[in-house]
């Protein structure tokens, strides 16, 4: 009775571990990675390192930033260096 109630404990911990820990990790990861997926030319982006750019363009695994009004001002950086994407706003012809 004693092993099989500590069983029951240890499978109980288990899956509250995985629900608090491993699970919201792995959404986390999916929506990264959903987010890097998804990104095109011309969206605006803030890397990791707190700097606002646009993509001019994208690779399998890098991207070319344009920082700044300095249209010289392009760096290539891998896209895990991305940390959040706007969507560029098309314009609405009348």
């Amino acid at each position: 009775m004693n092993n099989a109630l500590m069983l029951i404990w240890m499978v109980v911990l288990i899956g509250v571990m995985y629900f608090l820990m491993i699970r919201p990790q792995k959404k986390e990861q999916n929506r990264i990675r959903a987010m890097l997926a998804s990104m095109a030319v011309g969206d605006s982006v803030v890397t990791t390192s707190g700097f606002y750019g646009v993509v001019i363009d994208i690779t399998e695994e890098d991207v070319i930033v344009e920082f700044g009004n300095n249209k010289n001002c392009r760096i290539p950086m891998r896209k895990g260096a991305i940390a959040e994407v706007e969507k560029a706003q098309i314009a609405e012809s009348e």
